[in-house]
């Protein structure tokens, strides 16, 4: 790239990422402000998007269906539209995403907040079974004092909800006016030109990295873990001499539960896979996705249709379509073993809280190093929060928050080690846990062993995957999320290749 278009690329970039930091910065929930469940980019007038902040994968590569859901009720200059609905742009309830319009297109932010309405409070329930059960359901709408003041009256905890949302139009109100301040600087004539050569750009790159793959068709199967049995999904990635297609035929119908994810959830998860397969350093555009397809059955667990719940396949089936796309490609390319496969979702509240976290855990071993411990893996890239502020915040005490030595799977390079957590429950309050890989363990690769599974606890009583139940004050929850897969057979002779002592 000429050194013009790195300045106004960078400048672009910058926008973004401040956006983020407004965002975190004045948000009130500690979902927010310190695990930073939240994502901010910048798209163009034709609905592409041209930089993103480095935040929440599955957030991201969804983002697109937001911006194009708005794009069809002809936003104004000053509108501001709110959505949520997973089925018009969204991807689970509790993400609201805004987008706004700037001097060169459009502003967007999408913020997981902990609680907007719905059968369980954190409106993550284990149970859900339509989006109805799941929280306050907002299609594409105009944003304004009535109608926030509306939303916020359906949703636990209003003070922290508002704060929230304000958190999220103050990052917008900055994204306007830096965007006409460069525009003011460098020409708007020349921005717009920019944006349009880093869209060519990125697809340009990807689809040279592409050209470099090993062209053929792949297939891999994998499972979810539903009560009432595992889920398949199955996936063929096709590698052609500029382009990449997946497909998911043969993947299970749509779930009576909220394992079900919308399309748009799908590509970007099928995103992640290629920009870590071919250009994970380039700066963030949507030409990135250009040389990308993905076709699956309508109705099936990929590819839901309303009003199927979602609130899992957000966060839990998008980590299994990455594996399954990972396992069908180490056919021919040395990918990792697989991570832990879960985000281990946390919810406690009760009318006057409500607070929601992820867990990290292992990551699978590559071909040339031990996996990380105590990391979130594929979709997800949150933080852990820190003790000191989930206490002052909320009726819960961290009782214990440790590595899970030894759980990463044994090979040559050694699959990452899970965590252990335990909260205790200073009040009466509703737990709902949504997990993975408890009965399923994370696969090794190349002859490496599998990673432990995962396992859930009240007061010592284990739960399964997914679970809602009372808790009185004093009850303890122990989770212990899943180790990495190990990568390649040990040698005889070897040690583990970690220090575990």
């Amino acid at each position: 790239m000429n050194i013009e278009l790195q300045v106004l690329g960078s400048s672009l970039l910058s926008i973004a990422e401040e956006m983020g930091a407004v965002l975190i910065r004045s948000a009130f929930s500690a979902n927010i402000k310190e695990r930073r469940d939240c994502s901010t980019a910048l798209f163009d007038e034709r609905g592409r998007m041209i930089a993103q902040a480095e935040h929440i994968p599955v957030h991201l590569g969804a983002l697109p269906d937001a911006v194009a859901a708005v794009m069809r009720h002809d936003p104004r200059p000053d509108d501001v539209f709110v959505l949520n609905d997973p089925y018009a742009g969204g991807t689970h309830l509790p993400d609201v995403t805004l987008v706004s319009r700037t001097e060169v297109g459009f502003a967007v932010t999408r913020a997981h907040h902990a609680d907007v309405g719905g059968a369980e409070p954190g409106s993550m329930p284990a149970g859900s079974r339509t989006l109805a059960d799941e929280g306050v359901v907002i299609p594409p709408t105009r944003l304004d004092d009535d109608l926030l003041a509306g939303l916020i009256a359906r949703m636990r905890n209003p003070e922290e909800r508002r704060g929230d949302f304000r958190a999220q139009l103050a990052a917008h109100a900055l994204a306007e006016r830096r965007v006409a301040e460069l525009c003011d600087r460098r020409g708007r004539d020349r921005v717009v030109a920019a944006m349009n050569e880093l869209f060519d750009y990125s697809e340009r790159v990807v689809r040279a990295a592409i050209a470099r793959l090993p062209n053929g068709r792949f297939e891999a199967e994998d499972v979810l873990e539903a009560p009432e049995g595992e889920l398949p999904i199955t996936a063929t990635v096709t590698i052609g001499s500029h382009e990449i297609a997946f497909d998911f035929a043969g993947t299970a119908p749509q779930h009576g539960g909220n394992l079900n994810c919308p399309l748009a959830v799908t590509r970007s998860a099928c995103y992640f896979v290629v920009r870590c397969l071919t250009a994970p350093d380039l700066p963030s555009s949507g030409g990135a996705f250009a040389p990308v397809t993905v076709s699956a059955p309508e109705g099936s667990l990929v590819n839901a249709q309303p009003p199927a719940a979602v609130a899992a396949g957000n966060v839990e089936t998008s980590g299994r379509i990455v594996d399954t796309l990972f396992a069908a490609l180490g056919e021919a390319l040395p990918v990792p073993a697989q991570g832990q496969g879960t985000m281990n979702n946390l919810t406690f509240g009760n009318e006057r809280f409500t607070y929601y976290e992820t867990l990290g855990g292992g990551q699978g071993a590559c071909p040339d190093a031990d996996g990380p411990s105590a990391v979130h893996v594929t979709m997800s890239n949150t933080l852990t929060t820190p003790a000191e502020a989930l206490e002052l915040a909320y009726p819960l005490r961290v009782e214990r928050h440790e590595l899970r030595l030894g759980s990463g799977g044994a090979g040559r390079h050694t699959g990452g080690d899970g965590v252990v957590r335990e909260l205790r429950a200073l009040e009466p309050c509703r737990l709902s846990v949504i997990s993975e890989r408890r009965r399923q363990a994370p696969r090794g690769a190349r002859g490496g062993e599998p990673g432990d599974p995962g396992h859930n606890y009240v007061n010592d009583e284990e739960l399964p995957s997914k679970a809602t139940r009372d808790l009185e004050a004093g009850d303890v929850v122990r989770i212990e999320t899943p180790g990495g897969g190990g990568f390649s057979s040990p040698t005889p002779s070897a040690t583990p290749s970690r220090d575990s002592s």
